[in-house]
């Protein structure tokens, strides 16, 4: 099968097409002819060298991607749950740039029927990190969460999930996307000089947890806003987290039931996934371009056309 990946670390280039030997679905497997797979921060890492802690340091040539959308053509044995032909949405550890992934029956739940393939790519990840994120820093009723990044697509998905669970929710973006985060339901303030004067502003009874996007001198404001590190989660800054006491999502808490769950507000109208970009999988290296700029609203996808 053909993949997307990389035979060494280093920026957008090194990613490019290569044939590796297909995977078979064993017992208690699906194998999915991938259709959309989206690209996260966490892609950009892994292809700049990074290994999750929970990982071995995998071969060469290594594929990024961890979330995908396709068909399923072949069910190993003892599997009841899906058949070829039924759509799925799910998660594998790194390789869904790839025409094929083989994950456990866990680790798929079902296409919702109207939902676009584009947005079906890009889902798991961009509800399940937020997901555990807001549970992980055990928002609810009453709290102010401060999310940096909040029009992107991780971003906008918390946005909403915290709205939902009762929270008052800050959000940083650029200003030509401030009335897309107020439609959303947060209260957007711009990055840049003097954020967390601006930040104090909007939330003058302080602020309870923080979900850092962004890095950087968001991390910094957040560390500064928030006084109990234990509720400040970054998504982009790995490397720094254990040394500031703060969190990273929990891989442990993935689970297919929390993608079922939101996929149950999105099929309600309760909550949307803006797709900001849509690129070839022959041409990842522009989708990691893309993601690297940090702007836009909403998600970006591999299609394998």
């Amino acid at each position: 099968m053909r993949v997307a990946g990389f035979s060494q670390p280093g920026g957008p280039d090194v990613l490019t097409m290569l044939d590796v030997p297909a995977p078979e679905a064993g017992p208690g497997e699906i194998r999915v002819r991938v259709r959309a797979a989206g690209v996260q921060p966490f892609d950009l890492a892994v292809r700049e060298g990074w290994t999750p802690g929970y990982l071995d340091a995998p071969p060469y040539p290594r594929v990024p991607g961890n979330e995908w959308a396709g068909v399923v053509d072949q069910a190993g044995d003892g599997v009841t749950e899906f058949a070829a032909g039924d759509e799925v949405m799910g998660n594998s550890i790194l390789g869904s740039y790839a025409e094929f992934v083989v994950v456990p029956v866990a680790n798929a739940v079902r296409k919702p029927a109207g939902m676009p393939w584009e947005v079906a790519g890009a889902f798991p990840a961009a509800v399940m990190t937020p997901h555990i994120a807001l549970d992980d820093l055990r928002v609810g009723e009453g709290d102010t969460l401060l999310i940096h990044a909040a029009a992107g697509g991780v971003g906008a998905v918390a946005v909403q999930l915290a709205v939902i669970a009762g929270a008052r929710v800050i959000g940083t973006a650029r200003e030509e996307n401030h009335d897309y985060l107020r439609s959303l339901g947060a209260v957007p303030v711009t990055y840049g000089d003097g954020l967390a004067d601006r930040v104090r502003a909007a939330a003058p009874d302080g602020v309870d947890a923080a979900l850092d996007g962004a890095g950087g001198h968001a991390l910094e404001v957040s560390l500064d806003l928030v006084k109990d590190r234990d509720r400040i989660l970054t998504l982009v800054e790995h490397g720094r987290a254990e040394e500031l006491g703060i969190r990273v999502t929990t891989f442990s808490k993935r689970s297919m039931a929390r993608v079922a769950e939101v996929a149950r507000l999105y099929e309600d109208g309760r909550l949307t996934l803006n797709i900001k970009g849509a690129h070839s999988w022959t041409r990842a290296a522009d989708a990691h371009r893309q993601v690297e700029t940090g702007h836009g609203r909403g998600k970006v996808v591999l299609l394998m056309d």
